[in-house]
């Protein structure tokens, strides 16, 4: 990045620890922390939409509905998330590629599972071998964020299938003398008051994926994991930036910025809390009215 970056062998102290942070590898490891903010804007608003449609199916009066969002609650959170991130990122992918490969080469005669080989024709191949490496890359990232959409919407349904119950049954009997239909009630009476119920749950299960996104690692995606392994280990004169095992200390950054993260959530989650508290019949809304008294 610096002029003087040219020969890092002819540097010393501080000039090459300025060009060393600052090379292209590094500029890498940089952009994986945007990776991990990306999935995590997108992954949060996902799963809650999972879970909303997994605790809605559980409250169901259609039996068949409602065993589906009861197996889907109990099923994927009975199982290790690494387990399921392993399987399940495997079988999406060979499902999609078997998909593909009905469509894209009906004339196939070949057995696309070989013993522990699955087989399709290229064009098939999601992404295609002659791809550019950021398709792969975008590829690989959103098959992450569905895998980690589906393990957390397991665990928020179950969140707000509680906070359902503990709305207080009088007030849709109320909405129910008002004439009100059992949607209408729903969506005006339950669901704008569940939220305050439902918040300490998702405010833990948002600190628990926060955590679990160095798992995108075995994901294949290139994560602030991958770089600080690869960049912290210990590098020889083959290397313009030769250094012994550097790994500790990069993976003391990643603590301090986990830690610094978490506490952000902290500061935010707690305001929302006070919002949300603000006239309710709960702890939260019973200490605002002392304060104000």
């Amino acid at each position: 990045m610096f002029e003087f970056c040219a020969d890092p062998s002819a540097l010393e102290g501080a000039p090459w620890v300025a060009c060393y942070l600052t090379n292209g590898v590094h500029l890498n490891f940089y952009q994986s922390f945007l990776t991990v903010l990306i999935l995590l804007a997108i992954t949060a608003p996902v799963s809650l939409a999972f879970g909303f449609v997994g605790a809605s199916a559980s409250r169901s009066r259609v039996p068949p509905l409602r065993w589906l969002g009861t197996l889907y609650t109990a099923m994927v959170r009975g199982v290790p998330d690494i387990v399921f991130f392993l399987f399940f990122v495997i079988a999406l992918d060979q499902a999609l590629e078997w998909v593909n490969h009905q469509i894209r080469c009906p004339d196939w005669d070949e057995p696309i599972r070989q013993g522990a080989n699955f087989l399709v024709c290229q064009a098939a191949k999601i992404p295609l071998s002659s791809a550019p490496q950021w398709v792969h890359e975008t590829y690989n990232f959103f098959i992450a964020v569905f895998t980690f959409a589906i393990v957390f919407g397991a665990f928020a349904a179950n969140v707000l299938q509680g906070a359902m119950r503990a709305v207080p049954r009088a007030q849709m009997e109320t909405a129910e003398a008002y004439g009100m239909t059992r949607r209408q009630a729903f969506w005006r009476i339950l669901v704008p008051q569940m939220w305050i119920y439902a918040l300490p749950g998702l405010s833990n299960l948002w600190m628990i994926l926060i955590k679990a996104t160095p798992l995108l690692f075995l994901l294949g995606v290139e994560d602030i994991v991958y770089w600080a392994r690869e960049l912290g280990g210990s590098r020889t004169s083959q290397y313009a930036y030769p250094h012994p095992d550097w790994r500790m200390w990069y993976f003391l950054a990643l603590l301090v910025f986990y830690l610094g993260f978490t506490k952000v959530s902290e500061v935010v989650l707690a305001r929302v809390t006070r919002r949300l508290s603000h006239g309710q019949a709960t702890a939260g809304g019973d200490a605002q009215r002392k304060a104000a008294a």
